[in-house]
Parts: structure tokens; C-alpha cells; sequence
């Protein structure tokens, strides 16, 4: 087990392409972080730079107390867990699992007990004797998993492992993954473009985007009190919504003439920012057409364009002005049709302002 520290890290492409910007980023003991971005944000590189598999441009990565830029990725007890299996099709589970400790001559007995240790865990026994053909997509990544596993390295690096399931085995593997790591308790770094799979399965999430890092923090952090913009919009399904707004007079003025009063415990917090280009911020589960009981509620009326019947609760899709895409989730049994107008509530304990220029939540 150990630590992982990446201190000031840069990966810089020919042409003066940074993939990475100097990343700085601390994971503790034990902790499992989920690297998420969208695609090209630096996430797969800098698990690649943890790993070995791709040279630093700049900075230190630190894995266990020793500096490990200029150390081979066989020597940095590291085991890593690919987007495809990359499992020998000639070699049965079993053979798989125990390759890498049988190049490094561990011991017979050894080897039999760390495969039959990870096969339990995983719950792959009665698969031991199976082909990788003979396996299901689930059951495949399993077995690469185990072949982690049995290495008991310092760290376990995953590489978007879920991406070939179907949306069914990923919920059920993602389950499988974090059991895992409840059981095993090894030092992890995953990667994913799937915010729902970061927020999961992280002890902390760190969002990147064009190379650097946005935000860090455990999930519930990060979804109600996301520090920009684009972490406000990217954490979260259905996304935030942004609105063009203005403070004065202790309420969020929207560009139609519609105001909301802001809660007086937040009144101070935003005093400062009257006048300013702003953007008003808020998710759809908090505007809602629920009322009863809510205090700081704000009343807004929109005619709504398109009717998502989600089961649980339904979507309505409008758009407001130069807001072109709001969503708003509303009770299942509520009336709602395309068209015709609508009384939704805003939840305005919950609200977040944004100035337009940067982005930054205030």
C-alpha cells in the first residue's frame, strides 16, 4: 500500500501540445480517486505517466515515498487494469491469473493460494478451467482484475474498465469493483468519462478538463458545491442549469423581468457581485413543480417544449430566453403537455450565481 503524489506534472506532445498542465495531486493510503473528464482532458495520460507507460515531460510522480520518473513500469509495483482485457486466449482463468507471478518464480504454493484468493473474492471459482471464449464480458474483466489482484501491488491504476459493457453489467461491475476495494483496500486510481461511475465509486473525484484540474473532492462535495462551471455543469445528470442574471434588490433579476428572491442567510455572500454579468445556476431536481413545504421557494412560468416520461419522476425540457435547453424534473403523476403553461418552483436554498466571465462560483 502506499501513497501517490503527482507534484507540478506536465506532459508536453511535439509542437508545444500540452496534454497535462502542471497537475498538482495528493492520494492518500488506501483512497480510491476517479480521474473524470471529458475525452482529451489529460485524464488517460496522466494514469499512463503513473503507470510508466508514457514519459514525463516535467515534475515528479511520487509512489510510496520514491520518486519513480526514471523507474520502469515492471519495477513500480503498480498493477494495471485495461479497457480491454487483454487476456491470452490459449490460457485458461486459472493460467491467466497466475502468468505474471509465475515469470517472477513465486512458488507454487504461493501462486495456487493469491489465484484462489482472488477467484473467491471475485467470485470466479467455478470459471478457474475456462477459456477466455468461453467468458461472458463481465466475467472477462473480472478475471483481469484478478490478475491484478494476486500481484498485490502498491496501487491499482483502471483505465476506463467498464467501457465495453452494456449499461446493465456496468452498474453490476461497478458494484463489483467497489466490493472489491471495501475487501482488498489497495491504493486506486481510475479513470472515466462517466461522471455517474466517478461519483459511485470515489472516495474523491478530480474533475479535469483541457489538461488541468478543475476541482477535487468527495462526490457530495463536488455535486453541491461544484467551484466552476464547467464542474457545475459536467458532475450531475441531467446537468445544472445556467440562466443570465443579475442581483439587485436582494433577488436574482432573470433578463424576462422574472425575479427570485435570494434566501437571506446567502444575501451577504452575493452582495458583492450586484451589477455583474452573472449566471444563474440551478439542477433540475430543484426546480421542480413540488411546493408544499418549501421555504425560499421562487415561482417561475415556462411552456414546455418536449415530455420525458422517466418513470420515477418525468422531465420537462423549455427554454427560457437565450437559455435555450432547461430541464426541470417534476412528479410523475403531475400533468404536463407540450405547449401548454407550467408553474415550476425554484428551490432557492439550493441555488448557485456564477460570474459569466470566468466561470468561478461564488
Amino acid at each position: 500500500m502506499a501513497n501517490v503524489s503527482l507534484r507540478n506534472l506536465v506532459k508536453e506532445y511535439d509542437g508545444g501540445v500540452q496534454a497535462v498542465k502542471g497537475i498538482n495531486l495528493d492520494i492518500q493510503d488506501h483512497e480510491f480517486v476517479v480521474l473524470v473528464g471529458p475525452s482529451g482532458c489529460g485524464k488517460t495520460t496522466t494514469l499512463r505517466m503513473i503507470a510508466g507507460l508514457e514519459e514525463i515531460t516535467k515534475g515528479e510522480i511520487d509512489i510510496g515515498g520514491n520518486v519513480v520518473n526514471d523507474v520502469p513500469p515492471r519495477d513500480r509495483d503498480i498493477a494495471m487494469v485495461f479497457q480491454n482485457y487483454a487476456l491470452y486466449p490459449h490460457m485458461s482463468v486459472y493460467e491467466n491469473m497466475a502468468f505474471g507471478l509465475t515469470l517472477r518464480k513465486f512458488a507454487r504454493s504461493e501462486i495456487d493460494k493469491r489465484v484462489k484468493n482472488a477467484a473467491r473474492i471475485l467470485d470466479i471459482e467455478p470459471l478457474l478451467e475456462r477459456k477466455p471464449k468461453a467468458l461472458s464480458g463481465g466475467q472477462r474483466q473480472r478475471v483481469a482484475m484478478g490478475r491484478a489482484i494476486v500481484r498485490d501491488p502498491k496501487v491499482f491504476l483502471f483505465d476506463e474498465p467498464l467501457s465495453n459493457l452494456d449499461a446493465k453489467l456496468r452498474v453490476q461491475m461497478r458494484t463489483e469493483i467497489k466490493k472489491v476495494h471495501q475487501t482488498v483496500r489497495t491504493t486506486t486510481v481510475y479513470v472515466t468519462h462517466d461522471q455517474v461511475e466517478a461519483m459511485t465509486l470515489a472516495d474523491r473525484v478530480v474533475v479535469m478538463n483541457h489538461g488541468v484540474i478543475e476541482q477535487v473532492g468527495p462526490p457530495q462535495e463536488l455535486y453541491h458545491h461544484p467551484a466552476t462551471r464547467f464542474v457545475a455543469g459536467f458532475i450531475g445528470s441531467p446537468a445544472m442549469n445556467f440562466l443570465p442574471a443579475r442581483v439587485a434588490d436582494g433577488a436574482v433579476h432573470l433578463f424576462d423581468g422574472t425575479f427570485l428572491p435570494i434566501p437571506e442567510a446567502r444575501r451577504d455572500r452575493y452582495a458583492s457581485a450586484a451589477g455583474r454579468d452573472l449566471l444563474f445556476g440551478i439542477r433540475p431536481e430543484h426546480l421542480t413543480d413540488q411546493r408544499l413545504g418549501l421555504q425560499n421557494r421562487a415561482d417561475i412560468v415556462i411552456t414546455p417544449e418536449v415530455i420525458e416520461p422517466m418513470g420515477m419522476e418525468t422531465l420537462v425540457h423549455f427554454h427560457f430566453g437565450e437559455a435555450r435547453d432547461v430541464c426541470a424534473k417534476i412528479d410523475p403523476t403531475a400533468y404536463a403537455a407540450p405547449g401548454e403553461r407550467l408553474v415550476l418552483t425554484a428551490d432557492m436554498n439550493n441555488m448557485h450565481l456564477l460570474d459569466a466571465a470566468t466561470g468561478r462560483v461564488l
